[in-house]
């Protein structure tokens, strides 16, 4: 097995094995690194470390330069320009697609544009168009609506930066079943992330509150409390808290060991 470092490429965070050779690198060193796609610039999200490979590893050139950041920088530039060029040649030719993100590898040799679309598009005629005005090869890279969000970034029901920017590495599913098991309510407009689909903190926490949950009755059990027999109608796991109905209208609180 190979020796090699885990590196994140380009805002699509796309993970790649490198050989970096003598070069020591450390966590969130920030590298160049060769691809497929010519030189990009990269971040090692994983330690070197043997890995289980047969395909080719790629190859970290050099540690990145302030003459390399000022070239990132310069891309995103010629980036920002471009994009409204692509949206009108886009709507020239009536694709039925929405306009991402477009991105440059390192030395300009590529430009992948990301977009979404319900349905399959064919992109010959836009491809025409745009190789007499960007001189560059051309990618078209179909994501979907949580890659967008992932990508471009955005605040939570929560107020904090969306998960799947900050620190998620893959989507896992999400269902509704996890949804019920956390007593949250079913309203799509209090479940549903900036993506439309069902929020990504439900799965991961999904875990947490299945193993809290053990600890606490279900409600409507009829449990014996210090005061009384009574009827569970709630329970807090963040406070350890069982909320308990007696037959003369008072409810009360209780952690959970106090009940039987």
């Amino acid at each position: 097995m190979p020796l090699a470092v885990g590196v994140q490429i380009r805002k699509t965070k796309d993970l790649i094995y490198c050989d970096a050779g003598s070069i020591d690198v450390a966590m969130n060193s920030h590298l160049l690194v060769e691809t497929d796609n010519g030189l990009e610039s990269g971040i090692v999200v994983i330690p070197e470390q043997m890995i289980d490979t047969k395909d080719p590893l790629k190859k970290v050139v050099r540690f990145f330069t302030e003459e390399d950041a000022r070239q990132v920088e310069e891309n995103k530039q010629k980036a920002k320009k471009m994009l409204p060029v692509i949206l009108e040649k886009i709507e020239k030719v009536g694709l039925k697609m929405n306009l991402s993100m477009i991105e440059y590898t390192f030395e300009r040799v590529k430009l992948f544009i990301y977009y979404t679309a319900e349905e399959r598009v064919d992109f010959r005629e836009l491809l025409k168009e745009l190789g007499g005005v960007l001189k560059t090869r051309i990618q078209m890279v179909q994501i979907g609506v949580r890659d967008e969000v992932k990508i471009l970034g955005s605040l939570g029901h929560c107020g904090e930066i969306c998960c799947c920017q900050r620190f998620l590495k893959d989507f896992t599913s999400v269902t509704t079943d996890m949804v019920k098991d956390q007593n949250l309510s079913v309203n799509p407009a209090k479940i549903s992330g900036v993506c439309g689909r069902l929020m990504c903190c439900i799965a991961y926490e999904h875990n947490f509150y299945i193993t809290e949950g053990k600890k606490f009755p279900r409600v409507g059990d009829e449990v014996k409390t210090p005061d009384g027999k009574g009827k569970v109608t709630g329970i807090n796991i963040f406070k350890s808290e069982t909320t308990v109905l007696f037959d003369d209208g008072r409810t009360e609180k209780f952690h959970p060991k106090d009940l039987k």
